[in-house]
């Protein structure tokens, strides 16, 4: 099965400075998420019809800079598979109700990548 890039997040210090700097850049509309007030959420359409879109956010204990997903249909099956090869979990498999199934992990190198199984398989 192809495991497609679906998803991206860029998590940032401040949030709504990055947001309005891509939206104006790029002429993306990105969409704030109400969440509490030390979570700045904003949800980024590209508007291209093509590539995926993603989020600008800032999340104190998450990882600095740009995180992909990457769509798989067991992300458990493959959060085990990268601990084997070396890799560490970041966020252990978490369910957020009627959206999405993910979890995060770091390869050797410290890279952080997110896995994702959407409700709705493409």
């Amino acid at each position: 099965m192809p495991n497609p890039v679906v998803h991206w997040e860029l998590n940032t210090p401040n949030p709504e400075k990055a947001q309005k700097f891509c939206a104006d850049l790029f002429g993306w509309t990105v969409n704030v998420v109400p969440m509490d007030p030390q979570y700045s959420y904003g949800l980024v359409m590209t508007n291209a019809g093509k590539g995926a879109d993603g989020a600008i956010h800032y999340q104190a204990q998450g990882p600095r800079g740009v995180t992909i997903y990457v769509e798989v249909d067991n992300p458990q099956a493959y959060l085990d598979k990268a601990v084997k090869m070396g890799g560490k979990v970041v966020m252990p498999v978490t369910a957020i109700p009627n959206m999405v199934t993910f979890a995060v992990f770091s390869d050797p190198q410290g890279n952080v990548l997110g896995l994702v199984k959407s409700e709705e398989q493409r």
